[in-house]
């Protein structure tokens, strides 16, 4: 009876937390698009006018979905042999945090609006569709991201710099009457220049104003690329620095590991046995 038990669990866990096998692959592929036809609802039901008419629709729609989750969300505590470890990881808080407003909605109104952050659980894909291999790139990515930060907030500093002196200097030369009442203003039309956004909800009239403003808009233009080369030079850094270990896997003989790896990319094994 107990091996029973044991062997039920361990189906169980093999079709809710394992894509390897079809079963697996089905069943998160099914938990994907439930996810995303539950985002959906939420979203036509933020519609004033498709909540008149079919607003008791989604009100059913989503508890259906709710209830769905909430018996996988169980599913997965039983199927498992720890299951507060899965509760306290990323995934287990995300999976709470999407159930979590449905029944906050029957204390406080508006609350089934948070249901959006079932969004976060399309994370699953890269589970599902074996794109772990681009988690390697993404650690990358963010290492060069950090040796940029410093060269960035300089940058910004210098920017805000420059939009809080031109912002003066336009309020100085243009009358308050153009929308330049006040030096926050100013500034605040300084950087919608400089940025290249361009609201248009205030503008220099007077020709010295113009000229000014001709100025900001060609500074917004030339500090357009500035980060971007920032970041490119920092990438390049990290892909001279980024080496290989010498090690071949002694399973299936492949090279071509990071210089951190304790495991074999291509097959799971260990690399120093």
């Amino acid at each position: 009876m107990e091996n029973e038990k044991k062997d039920w669990r361990f189906r169980l866990h093999e079709v809710i937390y394992e894509s390897n096998t079809k079963a697996g692959k089905a069943f998160d592929v099914a938990l994907l698009f439930a996810i995303f036809a539950s985002i959906v609802v939420v979203m036509l039901d933020s519609v004033h006018s498709l909540h008149l008419r079919f607003g008791r629709l989604f009100n059913r729609a989503e508890w259906l979905f709710t209830a769905l989750f909430t018996v996988e969300y169980i599913l997965r505590l039983i199927s498992i042999r720890r299951p507060w470890r899965y509760v306290f990881s990323l995934l287990g808080l995300i999976d709470l945090l999407a159930l979590i407003p449905s029944y906050l909605s029957i204390v406080f109104v508006g609350a089934q609006s948070l249901l959006v952050f079932r969004a976060f659980r399309l994370l699953r894909i890269f589970r599902i569709f074996k794109l772990g291999e681009f988690l390697t790139e993404i650690h990358f990515l963010q290492q060069a991201l950090k040796g940029s930060v410093r060269k960035i907030s300089i940058f910004l500093l210098t920017v805000l710099t420059i939009a809080i002196i031109l912002g003066s200097v336009m309020y100085l030369v243009e009358e308050k009457e153009n929308g330049f009442s006040n030096i926050p203003e100013s500034i605040y039309w300084a950087i919608v220049t400089i940025t290249t956004v361009g609201y248009g909800d205030i503008s220099p009239v007077t020709p010295i104003g113009k000229f000014v403003a001709s100025i900001v808009m060609l500074i917004g233009y030339a500090i357009i690329a500035v980060p971007t080369g920032i970041i490119t030079h920092d990438i390049a850094l990290a892909l001279k620095k980024r080496k290989e270990l010498p090690e071949v896997c002694p399973s299936c003989a492949r090279e071509g590991h990071d210089d951190d790896a304790l495991f074999c990319k291509h097959c799971g094994s260990s690399l120093f046995r």
